[in-house]
């Protein structure tokens, strides 16, 4: 029988859900790659420029919060107007493929009870870096029925119900890419580097974790020798470099913030 369905005839369904805060410039791409949803939902953090008309102009049903209480509250109210039998969490600023698009149709049609991750194709100011590893495997479709809810300061997880009978949720991996506008200008990496840094630093200081610039510079260096030469960035050019310095950045200014700024960390960033 379908995911969440009353009789066999009835064919399981899909929510794909969008999180957005002044997305003006690229929540159109972001839902138009998933318009063949059977909900097309969106939950809106308070933005100022045109996202919410844009959205609901493509078809979305949008809801607004601006009262900002973090990503995992935020997604939670995501999983409260689903109606799908399955959801799947699409960022704003990703974009589903033809092919991505082919794959997640067919699971759904499939009714199976599982979690799918997601890979992505990256692409940064302006480039796609074709020949970056990006090794990132996010949970990011379920079948709704079996989500309890979300948790956790950035990086949010599902918390999930087990199977009927006991058994654990297994997990499966969709194989198409997605591809991920990670970073458009260098402006918005500053903008993005602010918000990642501080949400890292917030739930650093909740495991109780010690910050500190040696602490900075290990996990800046390190995390930059990772990405830019064993998972190839520099083949990627000028972008591949940029991309690569931002994320070392934020590990950098994580463990800065975790020290310096440990007494007004707080993880209520918006992204």
């Amino acid at each position: 029988m379908p995911a969440g369905t009353g009789g066999a005839s009835a064919p399981p369904t899909l929510t794909v859900a969008v999180l957005t805060h002044n997305e003006a410039h690229r929540i159109e791409a972001c839902l138009k790659s998933a318009a063949f949803a059977d909900q097309l939902l969106v939950v809106d953090s308070g933005s100022t420029d045109n996202t919410v008309a844009i959205a609901q102009g493509l078809g979305a049903e949008v809801h607004s919060y601006p009262d900002w209480q973090g990503f995992a509250v935020q997604r939670n109210r995501l999983l409260a107007h689903s109606r799908g039998d399955y959801v799947f969490f699409l960022d704003a600023d990703e974009v589903m493929t033809p092919a991505f698009a082919r794959e997640l149709q067919a699971i759904v049609r499939s009714g199976e009870q599982a979690v799918w991750t997601i890979r992505w194709r990256m692409v940064a100011f302006g480039h796609e870096l074709k020949h970056f590893r990006s090794q990132s495997q996010i949970e990011r479709l379920f079948v709704r029925a079996l989500v309890k809810e979300y948790t956790g300061v950035v990086h949010e997880q599902a918390q999930l119900h087990a199977l009927p009978g006991g058994g654990a949720v297994p997990r499966r991996l969709i194989q198409a890419r997605l591809l991920h506008y990670s970073r458009t200008t260098v402006r918005g990496s500053l903008e993005k580097l602010t918000q990642y840094v501080m949400l890292g630093a917030a739930k650093r200081a909740e495991k109780g974790q010690r910050g500190g610039v040696l602490r900075g510079l290990a996990s800046g260096l390190s995390m930059f020798l990772r990405l830019y030469v064993f998972r190839l960035g520099f083949l990627c050019g000028g972008a591949g470099f940029l991309y690569c310095l931002f994320v070392a950045l934020e590990g950098f200014f994580r463990y800065a913030a975790l020290h310096y700024d440990r007494d007004s960390l707080t993880d209520k960033v918006i992204r």
